[in-house]
């Protein structure tokens, strides 16, 4: 029988809301938090409890359905995706944000079906920002229809990207050194500290293009949808096709703005992949 993809946005709209309530509702203090690779890698207790959340429902009713999720590899399982259904979860993307209470984080999480995106949602419910996406019917923000921008040049673009969760000497070097570039080269630059609000921010039309290394494909799979069914454009940084695995992306409102952005970046290739 045919997944009634209806009934899958359905149930995860729910889900996706009591995961809400939970984060606003600890949206004060600085939080507790266990360390990961390191103090800027980290998880809380509301992490664990927004997947346990999402997960379970789901499997109750999907009990053949996959899962990848931020903090279920952090517990040493390899991340895989197969044609199977699987859902791909970010329970607080911002974690940083959350621990100090600055409202920028979000509930992430896509489906992909034959290892293409089918529903996307990013929910931010501090500030009451759900982007909503399924493939085929266009991308939403609180229920409006949303579309990037027709933004073609770099020097009159605002740009986001992040520092990420690696403070490898290697990386930081590209890092800053892309920022460099793009500080002289774009009309703007801002690193709010959650990828997936960066990359809705571009379906919005509020930015033009958002790029990244070292992020996960929890951090991408329902803000590429969003992008996508917003209008935009999702490669590869390089400027080859997107692989949501690589830990590496680039969206922006045009190809032509993409072509410009990705001949000034410096590459680099984090491993491992997911």
């Amino acid at each position: 029988m045919a997944l009634n993809l209806d009934d899958c946005y359905e149930l995860v709209m729910k889900l996706v809301d009591q995961a809400g309530e939970l984060i606003s509702s600890r949206n004060s203090g600085r939080k507790d938090f266990v360390e990961k690779s390191s103090n800027i890698d980290f998880v809380t207790e509301t992490d664990q409890q927004v997947e346990k959340l999402l997960m379970d429902g789901i499997s109750e009713k999907y009990p053949d359905h996959k899962f990848i999720g931020e903090e279920e590899t952090s517990e040493g399982k390899k991340a895989e995706l197969t044609d199977a259904p699987t859902w791909i979860i970010d329970p607080v993307d911002g974690t940083m944000n959350f621990v100090h209470s600055f409202p920028h984080s979000c509930v992430s999480i896509g489906l992909l079906v034959n290892k293409i995106a089918e529903i996307g949602i990013v929910f931010n419910p501090v500030m009451k920002q759900k982007f909503t996406a399924r493939r085929g019917q266009g991308a939403f923000l609180n229920g409006n229809p949303i579309r990037v921008s027709s933004e073609t040049k770099l020097s009159k673009a605002l740009i986001t990207t992040e520092f990420g969760t690696s403070r490898e000497e290697d990386k930081t070097k590209v890092v800053l050194e892309n920022i460099g570039k793009l500080v002289r080269a774009a009309h703007g630059l801002r690193a709010l500290g959650s990828a997936a609000l960066n990359i809705c921010s571009v379906a919005l039309g509020g930015a033009d293009a958002s790029y990244e290394f070292g992020l996960h494909a929890w951090d991408i799979a329902a803000a590429d949808l969003v992008v996508r069914e917003a209008g935009g454009v999702c490669i590869d940084p390089a400027g080859g096709p997107l692989d949501i695995m690589s830990r590496r992306f680039l969206c922006a409102s045009t190809q032509e703005l993409a072509n410009e952005v990705v001949a000034t970046l410096t590459q680099f290739y984090p491993q491992p992949r997911d």
